[in-house]
């Protein structure tokens, strides 16, 4: 097995600078989830983390900015009717993209 170059930084950095870019940091201890998606966001000066933890990959996750935290949750009703958590990923993210395009004018 031969290590794979991390490709995040090259892609901000030289290849599409101008680019709404997302990342996601998926992890097994809570305690340690937003840390490490704000450091990633520092690393990289890209967007986007969409941060979850293994165990409530499938009903929860945290949508971190430079400026903002969102939680997004599966409500009871929600899982009962096989919504999907994707769903409220891309709306969120979606927005998010609608501003940033907006702020570059």
């Amino acid at each position: 097995m031969k290590m794979v170059p991390k490709m995040l930084s090259p892609l901000v950095k030289d290849w599409v600078p101008k680019a709404f870019v997302i990342s996601f940091k998926l992890e097994t201890d809570p305690s340690i989830l937003v840390g490490r998606a704000r450091r990633a966001l520092d690393m990289y000066r890209h967007q986007a983390v969409v941060a979850n933890v293994l165990d409530t990959r499938r009903g929860y996750v945290v949508i971190v900015t430079r400026d903002t935290q969102t939680e997004l949750l599966l409500s009871d009703e929600e899982e009962q009717r096989e919504v999907e958590i994707e769903e409220k990923i891309v709306s969120n993210l979606s927005t998010a993209h609608t501003s940033f395009i907006e702020e570059q004018g």
